[in-house]
């Protein structure tokens, strides 16, 4: 397939396996470190076991990612394997490298033959790389590209792979299809209407008072907290009630105004299915899970890209931002003031927010899982 594409959807039918005399397929996904890596592989997985309940899913991953977690929470098994990680600059951690390779490839290899993979579909991070180089000659590969500026794992992975997929058009990935992220179904079958009040009881908000969801992804964001603790009192005096994932290793205080509705501060956000049906409108990083999730759910957006990497993150922004449903806040801008300037007047506009949520959903694809895991069964044979 030459060129960027995009897959006209196809709902996959009903569970297929061992009663119609396949083998039993088994899928290892690659996709450890970060939330954004770890969740469109969680996708994928709960996709595939619809459609082949007796399919065997395996995850790789590192002992210090968040894959510890959120992997075994879903209820798939959990292979531990070396990351590693590309040094940025030449240093003595580049001389390492080989042999750092070397020996993640090896353990990664023995987790192929024991899961019996047939398989192997990565989602760039640590343990992509060792997972297209174990795999080599020996499996096919399926690698996916989340964010609008592909990384160096995944571009190698990209040579080696028989299917290359994007979230976007112009990921550096030649040939790529473009199907968007996978999303867990809890996401893109939200009805937030349906659970407002149910979701905003759960957190103790206000059931009516328009409300602002603010999170800097899963370890918090110090110029978000910053931000908006020091407009709390304006937030309350304006009658918003607000939402705060500050991060776990993060603090937030912040003064309640008297009679308005409250400014709710919790470490980490646990059912963000919940967070998004509680919420008006959103101020959040852009990371590519996160605006795919924003956009599948309608909710709109002020994105404050992170101001570090490669410029990713406002990149993954602009799709949005250009149909209408976001606005984009550079990191350095945003402050107390910006807050009570451009949030606060956008909060009150229900009318406005009406047209943005319109605008995010039109943006958004909602069945890339499926997508997705119809490619890796048809790529494995089955």
């Amino acid at each position: 397939m030459s060129g960027d594409q995009t897959v006209r959807i196809q709902h996959l039918g009903a569970p297929q396996g061992a009663a119609m005399g396949m083998r039993r397929l088994s899928v290892v996904v690659a996709g450890g470190g970060t939330a954004g890596h770890i969740e469109p592989a969680l996708a994928l997985a709960d996709a595939v076991r619809r459609v082949r309940p007796d399919a065997q899913i395996t995850a790789l991953g590192t002992e210090r990612g968040l894959e510890n977690r959120l992997v075994p929470a879903r209820g798939y098994p959990l292979e531990l394997i070396p990351p590693v990680p590309m040094p940025r600059k030449p240093n003595a951690d580049l001389l390492k490298l080989p042999l750092k390779v070397r020996e993640s490839v090896h353990q990664t290899r023995d987790v192929l033959d024991k899961v019996g993979a047939h398989v192997v579909v990565g989602f760039g991070g640590y343990v992509s790389l060792p997972a297209y180089l174990a795999a080599r000659g020996r499996l096919p590969i399926v690698v996916h590209e989340a964010n609008a500026r592909a990384g160096l794992a995944n571009k190698v992975g990209a040579k080696l792979a028989a299917r290359v997929l994007a979230a976007t058009p112009d990921s550096g990935l030649p040939g790529a299809q473009t199907i968007g992220i996978p999303l867990r179904e809890s996401i893109t079958r939200l009805d937030r209407w349906k659970l407002r009040m149910q979701a905003r009881q759960h957190f103790g908000l206000h059931p009516h008072a328009p409300t602002v969801l603010v999170f800097g992804g899963s370890q918090g964001a110090q110029t978000l907290n910053t931000a908006f603790s020091g407009a709390a009192q304006a937030l309350g005096r304006a009658g918003i009630g607000v939402l705060h994932a500050h991060g776990p290793k993060n603090s937030v205080a912040v003064q309640q105004v008297m009679g308005a509705p409250i400014y709710r501060t919790v470490p980490y956000l646990e059912q963000m299915d919940l967070a998004y049906a509680a919420a008006d409108l959103v101020v959040c990083r852009s990371g590519a899970m996160t605006v795919a999730e924003v956009s599948a759910v309608g909710l709109p957006a002020v994105f404050v890209p992170l101001p570090h990497g490669n410029g990713e993150q406002a990149l993954n922004a602009q799709p949005v931002v250009a149909n209408g449903g976001a606005r984009l806040i550079a990191d350095s801008e945003l402050t107390p003031q910006r807050v009570i300037d451009e949030i606060i007047p956008m909060a009150l506009d229900p009318q406005r927010l009406q047209m943005m949520s319109q605008a995010t959903m039109g943006s958004g694809h909602r069945e890339a899982d499926q997508v997705l895991a119809r490619i890796v069964m048809e790529v494995a044979g089955q």
